[in-house]
């Protein structure tokens, strides 16, 4: 299930590096200790309609994202922590909340991410490697990653299979600082096969790590 907030950001500018003031928007609102961190069983995207300027990225009148989760209990949870505090940051507030719900995913075979997905490997000499949609590792790391979240909801599905879309020629590489650290994630989309459950549930928790803090969130 998914929600979309309208939200009022009249003449505000907020810095490009807002991603940890997003996410722990987020927490306010859910206030649920352990529904935050590396496995997250939801996702949400960036601000959309601002411009980019010199000083960050700037609205005129409104902002706009998503917020989708496996639980529609946590969805309500969700609804319930913005209604009794409506503020974000930098001056901005929601005005609307509009609930979406899960679409038919029996003919999807192709997710575009609304926000970059994020894949780490542990090396052998215990240095985090950050895997771009490049590296031939992607494909295990993306189904690997999101077959443990299907675990922890208590879903299998034999013909899962899933890669990023490699020929698609605006793919990019995304550097994202989040609280002073830098992450290599990646703009591509998706090619995913499996259950239109499984799909849905994809769809909702988002992909690769570190949904919970703002990446791998889908289209």
């Amino acid at each position: 299930m998914r929600i979309h907030l309208t939200i009022n950001a009249k003449n505000i500018t907020i810095p490009f590096d807002h991603q940890h003031l997003l996410a722990g928007t987020i927490n306010k609102w859910l206030h649920m200790p352990g529904e935050h961190g590396e496995i997250s069983l939801y996702s949400f995207s960036r601000l959309k309609g601002g411009m980019k300027t010199e000083n960050g990225l700037h609205f005129n009148a409104f902002a706009s994202m998503f917020f989708s989760a496996h639980s529609p209990v946590l969805i309500r949870h969700m609804i319930d922590g913005i209604m009794k505090d409506t503020s974000m940051f930098k001056g901005l507030n929601v005005k609307e909340v509009t609930i979406q719900p899960d679409p038919d995913m029996s003919h999807v075979n192709i997710l575009k991410v609304a926000s970059p997905v994020l894949l780490k490997k542990r090396e052998a000499d215990g240095n985090i490697k950050h895997v771009l949609y490049s590296d031939p590792e992607s494909a295990d790391l993306l189904k690997s990653s999101l077959e443990t979240k299907m675990k922890i909801a208590g879903l299998t599905d034999e013909t899962l299979g899933i890669h990023f879309d490699t020929l698609y020629i605006k793919a990019e590489p995304k550097l994202i600082t989040y609280k002073g650290i830098k992450n290599k994630a990646s703009l591509c989309p998706i090619i995913i096969s499996g259950k239109p459950e499984t799909i849905s549930f994809a769809r909702n928790v988002g992909l690769g790590n570190s949904t919970g803090i703002g990446f791998g969130s889908i289209e």
